[in-house]
């Protein structure tokens, strides 16, 4: 019998899994049956790029994921990089498997080829303080002395870690509190200030972030493009768009130098605020004083021109940016999914992005999933849970819950309770529902 080691699947299916990769794994991986040999594998039959392909079609799944990344290394003689071993730790961490991460790391820093670095231990914290193991991630800070990597850097990246992940309480004690055992000029570091302020945003606090950002005035703490640039998000988001555009005014006034992150906001901004059409003359206007647009630029005019269902006007933009190099991605196809209304149009839609190369995120399964099924279109819902499993997207537990929503609302319970199983099997925490009989983590049933 032919398959894997370790893995439960065959080397056929894993090629179905990462269709999106730039040469088929065919090309590289070596076949082997449990009491043959596996064939030596030549040192250019392999490249990182599809190793870290395969394992991204895996993000959801870990044990697979894990017994791939053993598997080509010792099958293949694959010498995996930094780079991969992060993504593994990312994927693990994702699952909370720490004391796997850390086996992973004193791999590495047994290996010359691929040792920890900053973005080792940037994933660390990332998912420690996902996790809320605040403690944890502090620890892991005060290790890294072993790794010679307890530096500047390395306190950043723990700052940024506990602000993306709302614990900018913790952040600010760390940096600004008494106990500060860590040598930062709290006052003077726009770079800590402008995390602190964005952790305030993630938290969605504004009157914290106006609170904030007055307090960086009294310290004195030079603001910087990337601080106005979280400011005019701020108030964007905060719902006043129209001072995000006022705030843009005085920038221009006072003679920043402008760049595209600053024009994405404010495009954003006067489009809530103004209508569209406003927005398309400071498009125009970004063009004409030399800043080319990026994705995120054509993305915004195109959710604008979406929300106001004008879709030539927004489908003519996207072929636009392609004839421009700009290539879209998977948010650029959201703004037309969210707002269209017509489900031939959206699958239509759909096959176009795959068949033009891009690859969907799970937020664009999600996305369709939920939609089909809140219409009632389940024929519709398996074609696009078909194709997620033909390009080798592994299900995340929002993809589940989407699927069996639309299977318990169209009455196939047995069906959706197959898949309700399948979720724990994989680690994944289906939602309590009363149709399966199903619990709530703390042991009552759905239905008490």
């Amino acid at each position: 019998m032919r398959r894997l080691m370790l893995i439960s699947f065959s080397p056929s299916t894993l090629l179905r899994l990462a269709p999106f990769q730039t040469q088929t794994l065919q090309c590289y991986l070596c076949t082997t049956t449990i009491t043959e040999k596996p064939r030596p594998v030549l040192e250019h039959e392999l490249d990182h790029s599809t190793v870290r392909e395969t394992l991204l079609s895996f993000n959801n799944d870990w044990k697979r994921a894990l017994d791939f990344f053993n598997w080509v290394e010792s099958h293949c003689h694959f010498h995996h990089s930094t780079d991969t071993y992060n993504l593994m730790l990312d994927i693990l961490g994702k699952f909370f498997e720490f004391p796997l991460c850390w086996d992973l790391i004193h791999r590495m820093h047994t290996r010359p080829s691929s040792p920890p670095n900053h973005a080792t231990f940037r994933v660390m914290f990332k998912r420690y303080v996902s996790a809320h193991a605040v403690d944890d991630a502090i620890h892991t800070f005060n290790r890294l002395r072993e790794f010679n990597l307890k530096d500047p850097t390395s306190f950043s990246n723990l700052v940024d870690a506990l602000c993306e992940y709302k614990h900018v309480l913790e952040a600010q004690d760390l940096v600004f509190g008494s106990n500060n055992s860590f040598d930062v000029d709290g006052v003077g570091n726009t770079k800590i200030h402008n995390m602190v302020l964005r952790g305030w945003y993630k938290l969605g606090w504004w009157g914290k972030c106006k609170e904030f950002w007055e307090e960086m005035d009294r310290k004195g703490v030079h603001k910087d493009l990337h601080s106005y640039s979280i400011y005019m998000d701020i108030l964007c988001k905060g719902g006043k768009p129209w001072k995000a555009v006022k705030l843009f005014k005085e920038m221009k006034g006072k003679g920043i130098q402008l760049d595209v992150v600053v024009y994405n906001i404010v495009i954003r901004a006067v489009g809530l605020s103004q209508g569209v059409d406003c927005s398309i003359r400071v498009f125009r206007e970004m063009k004409e004083s030399g800043i080319n647009p990026s994705v995120v630029t054509y993305n915004t005019m195109i959710r604008l021109l979406c929300d106001s269902y004008r879709h030539k006007e927004a489908l003519a933009l996207l072929h636009t940016m392609r004839h421009n190099g700009c290539h879209p991605n998977a948010v650029s196809y959201h703004c037309f999914f969210a707002s269209m209304e017509k489900p031939k149009q959206i699958i239509g839609l759909f096959d176009g992005m795959i068949g033009g190369g891009i690859r969907p995120s799970m937020d664009t399964y999600v996305m369709l999933l939920k939609k089909f099924g809140r219409w009632g279109f389940l024929r519709l819902v398996f074609i696009v849970w078909n194709r997620m499993e033909q390009l080798g997207c592994s299900p995340d537990a929002s993809a589940y819950n989407a699927l069996i929503d639309a299977l318990v609302d169209k009455g196939l319970i047995d069906m959706a309770r197959k898949y309700d199983e399948e979720m724990l099997v994989k680690g994944l925490s289906p939602k309590p529902r009363r149709e399966l009989g199903t619990k709530l983590l703390g042991g009552e049933s759905a239905d008490e």
